[in-house]
């Protein structure tokens, strides 16, 4: 088996009884196992704090007393973790046996490579895999609106996905991320802004990371299954807090990060959409009114990408860029392994 660098799996929890046990299981099932595996509870208030004792022989646990959110909850993870990957993860993933190695594998061949994420397929909320394949990610994109999705989702998976490209970023959900990147990257010591709370830090993370020079690569060989609660069609099922988070989080993953060239390319779309979000909270969406009393902070731009960099991921289709001959390499290692 080929060595590769330690990783740690950093899980969030918050009520999560219906998933936590099989996603520990999964990763425990891995054929490279984690240094780490730790979990960060938000105060459940269900099963789940039950569940996580029966792994703490196995599973570094911390029991917050407050919900602090996502974000804060996967700082706090990492900070408990040496390892040099860490692999955050959602309790509603089921991970195949190679899906750790496949990412790690992939990571080796650019040392500029600061995440790398998978092929996420849709599962139910019952846990179990549909006949037909359902994609859910292969990493996100922006639209020159500043609206971030993911790759393929909730589409078909017929072999569209199959090679090795750079993306945007990874979706929070399940993506491996080096550590020296996130140190390099960090504000204040946080990795995900925890003034996200939830719901788009992945994205935020992924757009500074762009800014200052890493690459994040996409690998069909590792497939995992997630069940998406968040989608943009759903909105008017979902809490009250989490869209009040999600228009409070657009404004500012922008202050954070956009560029001066990047907003005079796209000012009209930006504006319209701004405008869309601004009414639909004025006309019906009151509880999302007090998104923009929050939006207080502001952080000067820090980057070494070019504005025309920048500019290519912003587009109304999803972009990528192939990776060169990464294929071909690990191709010949895998089979360099069998001598």
């Amino acid at each position: 088996m080929a060595v590769y660098p330690t990783y740690a799996v950093t899980i969030v929890t918050f009520n999560s009884a219906r998933f936590i046990r099989q996603c520990l299981q999964h990763v425990f099932e891995q054929d490279y196992q984690a240094l780490d595996v730790v979990v960060v509870d938000n105060a459940s208030s269900d099963e789940t704090p039950g569940i996580l004792r029966d792994f703490e022989h196995r599973v570094k646990v911390v029991y917050n007393r407050d919900n602090v959110g996502f974000a804060a909850g996967q700082n706090q993870a990492m900070a408990l973790s040496a390892a040099d990957w860490w692999l955050a993860l959602n309790p509603d993933v089921r991970l195949t046996p190679a899906f750790a190695s496949s990412l790690l594998a992939a990571a080796q061949m650019d040392s500029a490579v600061g995440s790398v994420c998978g092929k996420l397929l849709g599962m139910t909320a019952s846990l179990e895999i549909p006949a037909e394949p359902i994609l859910d990610s292969t990493g996100i994109f922006f639209t020159p609106t500043l609206r971030h999705f993911d790759r393929g989702s909730q589409t078909s998976d017929q072999g569209q996905y199959e090679e090795f490209e750079y993306v945007f970023g990874g979706t929070g959900a399940a993506c491996l991320y080096r550590r020296l990147m996130l140190e390099d990257i960090s504000i204040d010591g946080e990795f995900f802004d925890s003034d996200f709370f939830a719901y788009r830090e992945d994205a935020d993370l992924a757009w500074r990371a762009q800014l200052y020079g890493w690459k994040c690569l996409y690998t069909p060989r590792a497939v995992a299954y997630h069940v998406r609660h968040v989608l943009p069609e759903r909105r008017s099922s979902l809490s009250a807090a989490i869209n009040m988070h999600s228009v409070k989080n657009r404004w500012l993953m922008r202050i954070k990060n956009i560029t001066a060239d990047l907003y005079a390319r796209h000012w009209l779309a930006i504006t319209g959409r701004d405008c869309l979000v601004i009414g639909g909270c004025l006309l019906g969406e009151f509880s999302s009114l007090r998104a923009f009393a929050v939006v207080l902070r502001l952080w000067p731009s820090q980057r070494r990408a070019t504005d025309e960099y920048m500019a290519a991921w912003f587009a109304a289709q999803p972009v990528s860029f192939p990776a060169g001959s990464i294929a071909q390499i690990l191709n010949i290692q895998r089979a360099g392994s069998h001598d």
